[in-house]
């Protein structure tokens, strides 16, 4: 069987710490991922996946349509705005180059899938940095972002609450009762959007997981996280986090 071909583009980052050691000091850069679990539970699936970090995708992320549709599906996961539209020929040699949501606003419309999962640079992210507010992406989301730092952190732990009505592919199999989450990006479902899942109700009860369509292509938003810190070792060692986010790739890339 050929698997389908998907490009996670984000969750990486670089750290960097300042030692102090009485009168002396020296300084230390870490590199970080943040999808390793995600990348492992989807090796065994019908998914040959594409890891494109977030300071590779600056410069490779696709530049045309045609490079797009190679893949059956496009995850941004923790990576903002604008990664994509400052490629480095237009941020350090002032040249055009192709704008990117725009791009992938096309892709959708004429059949690709997008999803979006959450983080410190999703939606619209940390001190609003992640900017997709008011732009093509979310445009085709089905969700709108905020218009400033949409975070909720929630330290205690919240239980998601399963609120689909009808059977759906992306639910088969996981129930009702899924391990704690602790924090997630708030967003407004649209009207035509279907939400599978919402937060607590202590949490106003907001959008956890949602499905949508534009043109012919399918939407997705997962509001938290794919693995540290939102999504704690209990929802990764879950029997049911690897079936819940390959059934999200398999419902978004089913051709109608």
């Amino acid at each position: 069987m050929t698997k389908k071909k998907v490009l996670l583009a984000g969750e990486s980052w670089v750290s960097t710490a300042t030692h102090i050691k009485g009168f002396d000091q020296f300084p230390t850069v870490t590199y970080h991922t943040g999808a390793d679990e995600l990348l492992k539970a989807l090796k065994a699936s019908e998914f040959d996946v594409t890891f494109m970090p977030a300071h590779e995708a600056q410069r490779d992320f696709p530049q045309t349509i045609e490079a797009l549709d190679e893949y059956a599906a496009i995850i941004l996961s923790d990576i903002g705005a604008n990664t994509l539209l400052l490629h480095p020929d237009t941020w350090i040699h002032s040249k055009r180059t192709p704008n990117r949501l725009k791009l992938l606003k096309q892709y959708v419309e004429n059949g690709g899938a997008l999803l979006m999962f959450g983080g410190y640079y999703s939606f619209q992210g940390i001190n609003g940095g992640a900017r997709f507010h008011k732009t093509p992406i979310e445009e085709i989301l089905p969700v709108t972002c905020l218009s400033a730092d949409d975070r909720v952190e929630v330290p205690e732990g919240f239980n998601p609450v399963v609120t689909a009505t009808e059977p759906h592919p992306i639910l088969s199999g996981l129930g009702a009762d899924w391990p704690y989450l602790l924090g997630f990006n708030e967003v407004v479902a649209k009207a035509d959007a279907q939400v599978l899942a919402t937060v607590s109700s202590e949490y106003g009860s907001l959008p956890l997981l949602v499905t949508g369509t534009f043109g012919k292509g399918r939407t997705l938003a997962w509001t938290s996280d794919v693995g540290p810190h939102w999504l704690p070792p209990e929802f990764i060692a879950w029997d049911g986090y690897k079936t819940l986010f390959e059934q999200m790739l398999a419902w978004a890339t089913a051709k109608d």
